[in-house]
């Protein structure tokens, strides 16, 4: 039979199998990047809500540190200004009160720059303006020697009365006053020595296990400051009469017997002691945040911290060298400039304010009812002891709180 052949069709077969078919590959959609910012989409909005985010919290955080900076530029600038017409006030009070009123007005202003003689000249050029001038230098040495300190330290207590060195510059000066008097400089190259000395013991002394010990430097140094005491009576013993009587006169403090030649001193003083310690501002800025982080932000603490400690013993031993130990000036500065301007602006501030208090101290130690005259260093003894008392009850109700 002839064999009939069916058509071909595409179609297979019931009893064959179907081919697979392959499906085609399916590529994942392309992400659009934006310009700049690789890796952050267009299709994903949480990331770039936080981006938004982080960049307006920064954005703020920068305007408030910039507002805070600027209105604390302010606050400084508005309290020195006021502090400097003080002190113009009380400068000009203290040459104008008692003893003039046999000069003419006109003498009065040629006299206190030295060109006039006679009478305007000896009460004014030779005894007021002295005076004037040592009580401003010394109040700022020493307000600049207790904010050093205090900042150091970060302690109120710590400055370089309650610490000791000033018993050392006190202790150097009184030999040299009793015993070599006519040496020129001789008292403030002996108070720079001893309150040097007694920088060495007190450091040599408070280290533990190589490191500084505050709380036991400040024992140390008051440990120190009892044994200079006892060195100063002493001399007492073995001294004249009138070397006695000088020396007593010295040690309560006052600015009485002030020469042109003991406020040369005190500018130079006062002009290399404040340079070293805005040199050292950064520093002392670091270190306020703990030795760990100052040593991590490349602050050599060891060498800063020796050098502030001399700084402010050498601002207050050529202080107390021409004035004697004016008392508690040095502690009622820093907080005081604390309080104004804050921390970080407090030792530049503590020199005026300790100037005010010294200068204004001394005009009512002269013209004071009831009071005068009496020695400088009785009023600020009078201003600074409830303070301390009222300090240490303070920080004894922090402790057991």
């Amino acid at each position: 039979m002839p064999q009939t052949h069916e058509p071909q069709t595409d179609e297979p077969r019931p009893d064959e199998p179907k081919p697979r078919q392959s499906k085609p590959r399916q590529e994942p959609p392309r992400q659009l990047h934006r310009p700049g910012t690789p890796g952050d989409t267009f299709g994903d909005p949480s990331r770039g809500t936080t981006r938004d985010t982080a960049a307006a919290l920064r954005t703020a955080t920068v305007a408030r540190l910039r507002g805070a900076h600027r209105a604390g530029v302010r606050r400084a600038t508005l309290v020195t200004c006021v502090l400097v017409l003080m002190l113009l006030a009380l400068l000009v009070t203290s040459v104008l009160l008692g003893g003039v009123r046999r000069i003419p007005a006109g003498d009065i202003l040629p006299a206190a720059f030295g060109l006039r003689t006679g009478l305007a000249d000896y009460v004014i050029f030779r005894i007021r303006m002295p005076r004037a001038l040592a009580a401003l230098l010394a109040g700022g040495l020493f307000g600049l020697a207790g904010a050093l300190y205090q900042r150091l330290l970060r302690n109120p207590l710590a400055t370089p009365d309650i610490v000791g060195f000033g018993g050392g510059a006190g202790a150097g000066a009184t030999t040299m006053l009793l015993f070599a008097p006519a040496v020129p400089f001789g008292a403030s190259l002996a108070g720079l020595g001893g309150a040097f000395a007694l920088v060495a013991m007190v450091l040599a002394l408070s280290r533990r296990r190589g490191t500084m010990d505050t709380y036991r430097l400040i024992l140390v140094g008051i440990g120190l400051s009892g044994v200079c005491t006892a060195y100063v009576n002493y001399l007492f013993t073995v001294a004249g009469q009138h070397g006695i009587a000088q020396v007593m006169r010295w040690l309560v403090g006052s600015v009485n017997d002030a020469t042109w030649e003991g406020v040369s001193t005190l500018a130079g003083a006062l002009a290399v002691c404040g340079l070293c310690a805005a040199l050292l501002g950064r520093s002392l800025g670091s270190m306020a945040l703990g030795d760990q982080l100052a040593q991590g932000l490349g602050t050599r603490v060891g060498g800063a911290r020796i050098a502030a400690l001399l700084v402010g013993a050498a601002a207050a031993a050529l202080a107390t060298s021409v004035t004697g130990p004016i008392g508690f000036v040095s502690l009622i500065s820093g907080p005081i400039a604390v309080r104004l301007v804050g921390a970080d602006r407090s030792i530049a501030l503590a020199v005026p304010i300790g100037a005010v208090i010294v200068l204004g101290a001394d005009v009512l130690a002269q013209h004071g009812p009831l009071i005068s005259p009496v020695p400088t260093g009785v009023l600020t003894a009078l201003l600074g002891a409830p303070y301390f008392v009222w300090l240490i009850l303070r920080r004894r109700q922090g402790a057991t709180a």
